[in-house]
């Protein structure tokens, strides 16, 4: 292993922004990889900071870190992203972030009947209750008091 090529775990953190607990987790879910010293320790080949930058990306694109996994393990032999791997994956990624615009349009529209009084159980309460589930579990603030919207079948 020549050294030169490879950065430690503080130097991957402070390149990357990432905490070297985050690293660790990273690799234990097969996102990033390292290699090991004899006495141990963590070395990353440069070219993992290209791999953190894609993974934070798609995290903020609110991907969850099984669908970025999924992505990467379409990449040959683990190899870092390259700009043409990352259209090829965004033009995927795009229905799923039009259905969640989607849904947060859906929910701005629907703040209007919200009065945000915390009963959850109005009748026309189309963010926690819709079509009043609620009310099949009793009086008061049902999710409030520990329900779940499961409770009642087809929750939110």
């Amino acid at each position: 292993m020549i050294l030169e090529r490879y950065l430690t775990i503080g130097e991957v953190a402070r390149r990357s922004g990432v905490a070297p607990s985050a690293l660790r987790f990273y690799e234990q879910r097969g996102l990033i990889e390292a290699q090991r010293t004899g006495g141990n320790q963590r070395r990353y080949e440069r070219t993992t900071l290209r791999r953190i930058a894609f993974v934070r990306t798609a995290s903020r694109l609110g991907l969850t870190l099984d669908q970025i996994a999924d992505a990467l393990a379409t990449l040959p032999d683990g190899r870092t992203p390259t700009a043409e791997d990352w259209r090829r994956l965004s033009r995927r990624w795009r229905g799923l972030l039009d259905e969640r615009i989607a849904v947060l349009e859906r929910l701005r529209d629907d703040l209007d009947s919200c009065i945000g009084c915390g009963c959850l159980s109005l009748e026309r309460c189309t963010l926690q209750n819709p079509e009043d589930r609620a009310a099949a579990l009793g009086p008061g603030p049902r999710y409030l008091e520990g329900d779940s919207p499961s409770d009642v079948g087809g929750g939110t």
